[in-house]
């Protein structure tokens, strides 16, 4: 760097310059112009020894490496081993900043923003090596740099630093301000102005008793004042207990507030970052947590360790789905990673005892999640807030009984207590209109290949500590600590209804997205199609007409324009053959590539097979995926045909197949559906209550328009035979169902007892989904069964799919 010297003696400063340039194996010097190549140059072709590379100062790596690769671009500077530099001044776009290594050498002496913050926003050109530095194109091994078009500047005094430099501090902490500028003095403001040698001089330690920002700077005759550094520091609240921070409320009424000091026992280490933590001194109100998260970057905490937390308390949201944002509830934590502590103060402590969730300890909640919109945090009422008084907490389930088959390393469990809904026919609980359940608990055990199904059980008790994640509150619980664990007696059904001569068996069956292509995680595995194929001939007894959803095209999820089913037809008829069924016959309409939903390629459909020596399909012209079927004389204008393809109403979810078949010379029309799914509702346990269920709107359009076409078959013939089946995506209590039945059809899962309606099992709540719906005329002869072999099992106990299907007998009436 130029002085003031070096203006009044020119010819004696070249004659140094000269001589370290002869002594040093790092020189200054300008490249000419064709040498030089700019950062967008650099980082474009990034290989070649001596480049010269030009480009502005902006900062330094701050760490990470390849695409998590991060910058700096404000003093103070931690790091001297390397630069950023860029084709603009104030660029922060990573991927136009080159790093740029500094080497042990009097390049990193001169540039090093550490030492000298000053050099930030100048134009450089520095020659070295093109290579990948920080895993992204870089620069390295620098051996000579020269500042471009900046005018000589005067020596400069070294900025301030503070002793501590930022963060979480408790009241009447105190700050050291130095320079490495000897002599020079300091001068700094605390009410955010810039401050000048007009400002307060620094002479002793400065007190700090509410948030406070330090701007000083250090000045020295003969030298430019240093650039101003700037401190900013926190008053933590102290003296205040995990109860007092959780709140007898959802979210703490702390948040965002810094807290010092915080004493807690370690419960549950979740990872090498995260801990909980529970009050050694709890207080006697039931509402008030008495656990928290707390964050803090390679903690090396155990269980049993009693430590004292400095930091910001914050409502976080943890892991879930892309909409978590929108959707779930935050967990309250302490961020004590940045800025903050946790000082450990003893080992070994016991453990607090674990609150007894039901008979015997504290009750759950057995009907309401919320009924208040978040209005009265009312744990004995509502589940919602009942979890939450309990966030961070241990507590123990005695004796859990399993209500849905494990999933994602998670098991649903029940245990007794006054209230819970009955256990149905497989042990698990069934949701009403009015009672979605609150009592079930979901116990993360983090592993996947543990094997359980509704109905089993443990002989003793779970003990974990209660967190939330994907859309419910969770107790987090080690594999490795788990009771003794039975099986239960539930068993895959075989239903008892059969094609007779005069009786018609029709189902409705989910078959999960099955396709011909054996290949990848979504592909049909060989095993798969075997349980399908099985489960049709012995579980269901070969249904004369089998209503299909999620039939894909012949390559599934390979995703090429192709739509044709007929390979995926002919590997699952020929599955069932070799189960000794019939020899079905298969029909459907193949959709216009990408319009149906499911998983992009395949091209998901309903379809039908059906058993020719038992029924046929009457004569007809099929249909295409975009012609609109219409019922005129007892006939369908086509055979198969979608029902208003075209209709707004069907975008990105699958078209409703009409289909008329003949059996003992009387007709039937029998229509398949897959509603669009529930993809877009909000959770029950989320942040907004009541959840809003967007994809009602569209099932309700759908709804409309089927039972639309029901109608205009009846006008044509009241007496004629009408069978809808399917997964409706919506409940029998539902205004979906409501819609679609009208004062035309009859839903046959209403007859089914309440201890075994149910096809579906989601988030440990069994459902129906699937239905099958008959003509007025029809249900006095029909029975139903749903078939109990997929939704509470899980694949290591013959699961074929994740619905079960629906079996109706049903005798005919005499057609118009």
């Amino acid at each position: 760097m130029r002085t003031k010297a070096y203006k009044k003696g020119l010819s004696l400063a070249m004659v140094l310059l000269f001589i370290v340039s002869l002594l040093s194996p790092v020189a200054v010097k300008t490249a000419t112009a064709a040498d030089v190549i700019s950062v967008k140059d650099a980082i474009a072709n990034n290989s070649g020894s001596n480049k010269t590379v030009e480009g502005y100062i902006v900062g330094t790596v701050r760490g990470g490496s390849g695409t998590s690769i991060s910058y700096q671009f404000s003093a103070p500077f931690s790091a001297n081993t390397n630069l950023a530099i860029a084709d603009s001044p104030t660029e922060t776009e990573k991927t136009k900043i080159l790093p740029v290594q500094l080497p042990a050498n009097a390049v990193r002496e001169d540039l090093n923003l550490k030492d000298h913050p000053g050099n930030l926003g100048k134009k450089i050109q520095i020659t070295g090596d093109l290579a990948a530095y920080f895993a992204v194109p870089g620069h390295k091994n620098a051996k000579s740099y020269t500042f471009v078009g900046d005018t000589p500047q005067d020596p400069q005094a070294e900025p301030v630093t503070a002793t501590p430099d930022k963060g979480i501090v408790t009241g009447g902490s105190t700050v050291t301000l130095s320079t490495a500028t000897p002599d020079a003095d300091i001068y700094y403001t605390v009410d955010g102005s810039d401050p000048s040698a007009e400002s307060t001089k620094y002479s002793e330690p400065i007190t700090i008793n509410e948030d406070t920002t330090i701007k000083a700077i250090a000045v020295k005759d003969g030298l430019k004042n240093s650039e101003t550094s700037t401190f900013t520091y926190t008053v933590a609240l102290t003296g205040l207990r995990i109860h007092d921070i959780q709140g007898a409320s959802q979210q703490s009424p702390f948040a965002n507030k810094s807290v010092a000091n915080v004493e807690g026992i370690v419960t549950h280490v979740v990872d090498s970052n995260n801990f909980y933590m529970q009050d050694l001194e709890p207080d006697k109100n039931e509402k008030t947590s008495e656990g928290i998260l707390v964050y803090k970057k390679g903690h090396g905490l155990s269980a049993g360790d009693v430590v004292k937390t400095t930091g910001q308390v914050k409502e976080w949201v943890l892991d879930g789905y892309s909409e978590k944002l929108k959707t779930d509830l935050p967990v309250t934590e302490i961020n004590a990673d940045t800025g903050g502590s946790v000082t450990l103060t003893e080992t070994g402590h016991a453990l607090p005892a674990p609150v007894l969730l039901g008979f015997g300890g504290t009750h759950i909640p057995t009907l309401v999640i919320d009924n208040d919109n978040f209005g009265k945090f009312d744990p004995e009422e509502d589940g919602i807030d009942f979890y939450e008084s309990l966030e961070g907490m241990r507590i123990q389930l005695k004796d859990p009984r399993v209500i849905a088959p494990q999933s994602y390393g998670e098991l649903s469990v029940v245990v007794k207590n006054q209230g819970n809904s009955p256990l149905n026919s497989s042990g698990a609980i069934n949701i009403t209109k009015k009672d979605f359940n609150p009592e079930r608990i979901f116990v993360d055990i983090n592993d996947n290949n543990f094997v359980a199904k509704s109905g089993d059980y443990f002989k003793g008790n779970i003990t974990g500590v209660v967190s939330y994640s994907f859309s419910n509150y969770k107790v987090l619980a080690n594999k490795d600590e788990l009771p003794a664990f039975f099986e239960g007696k539930t068993e895959r059904e075989i239903t008892k209804l059969k094609g007779k001569k005069k009786k018609l068996t029709i189902a409705s069956f989910n078959v999960e997205n099955f396709s011909a292509n054996k290949e990848g995680a979504d592909g049909t595995s060989d095993e798969k199609a075997e349980r399908i194929a099985d489960s049709i001939v012995h579980n269901l007894k070969s249904p004369d007409i089998i209503g299909l959803t999620e039939i894909q095209d012949s390559n599934g999820p390979v995703n090429n324009g192709e739509t044709d089913s007929k390979e995926s037809a002919e590997r699952l008829i020929k599955a069932i053959q070799a189960n000794g069924g019939p020899a079905y016959k298969f029909t459907d309409i193949g959709p216009v590539n990408g319009k149906d939903g499911g998983i992009p390629g395949g091209n998901i459909r309903v379809a039908f097979i059906y058993n020719p020596e038992r029924v046929s399909l009457v004569s007809g012209e099929k249909g295409t995926a975009t012609q609109s079927v219409v019922y005129k004389d007892g006939k369908l204008s086509l055979n198969p045909g979608r029902i208003d393809p075209t209709n707004p109403a069907f975008d990105n979810s699958r078209k409703p197949l009409a289909a008329q078949f003949e059996f003992n010379g009387e007709r039937i029309v029998v229509i398949a559906n897959h509603f669009n799914s529930k993809g877009g509702d909000e959770p029950l346990f989320g942040k907004n209550q009541p959840p809003v269920l967007s994809s009602e709107i569209q099932r309700h359009k759908i709804a409309d328009i089927v039972n639309h076409f029901v109608k205009s078959i009846k006008a044509d013939d009241p007496n004629a035979n009408v069978v809808l089946t399917g997964d409706f995506n919506d409940f029998e209590f539902s205004s979906t169902l409501e819609k679609v039945k009208g004062k035309e059809l009859s839903n046959m899962i209403e007859e089914v007892p309440s201890f075994e309606r149910y096809s579906y099992s989601y988030q440990g709540n069994a459902q129906v989904l699937d239905h099958i719906l008959v003509s007025n005329n029809l249900k006095n002869s029909t029975k139903v069964d749903i078939v109990h072999i997929n939704s509470q099992f899980m694949e290591q106990h013959g699961r074929a799919s994740d619905h079960d299907p629906v079996v109706v007998q049903v005798k005919l009436k005499k057609a118009n």
